[in-house]
């Protein structure tokens, strides 16, 4: 069977998608029970100014911070969608692969996260003017 691969959009203006590589596994909680198509993990942020900088990047799941950098692939991998073609005439249908995406480059996440504790609130004492204060007001008589 042939397959044929198809880009309309052409070489160098294929969108560029990245590969975010994470050491460990993450796991949703039990409430999710594999529905995991559109779940919300965390919060990816560019920590260098321009994106095309091999910059810092933090990815922020729940009470955890990871920090990760910008690696480029030996290979570039494509992202395809799979469509099938009818010729009208009751065969098989033929399949041909849409190229939607490249990725050139991954987020590797190699280190342990870092637990975000947030430091308690302290409350500051309220204190009175020293013009206030019942001591420095003297006695009229």
């Amino acid at each position: 069977m042939q397959i044929q691969v198809r880009c309309g959009c052409g070489e160098a203006e294929c969108p560029e998608w990245a590969v975010v590589e994470v050491q460990g596994v993450l796991q949703p909680q039990p409430c999710f029970s594999g529905r995991i198509q559109g779940l919300h993990i965390g919060r990816l942020c560019s920590t260098s100014s321009s994106p095309s900088s091999k910059g810092a990047y933090t990815f922020t799941v729940g009470y955890h911070e990871l920090a990760g950098t910008r690696v480029t692939l030996k290979k570039p991998l494509l992202v395809m969608r799979k469509k099938k073609k009818n010729d009208g005439q009751g065969g098989p249908a033929a399949v041909e692969l849409e190229v939607i995406g490249v990725i050139r480059h991954k987020i590797l996440f190699k280190d342990r996260p870092k637990a975000l504790i947030s430091k308690p609130v302290v409350k500051e004492k309220k204190t009175l003017p020293a013009a206030a204060t019942p001591s420095a007001v003297s006695p009229t008589s």
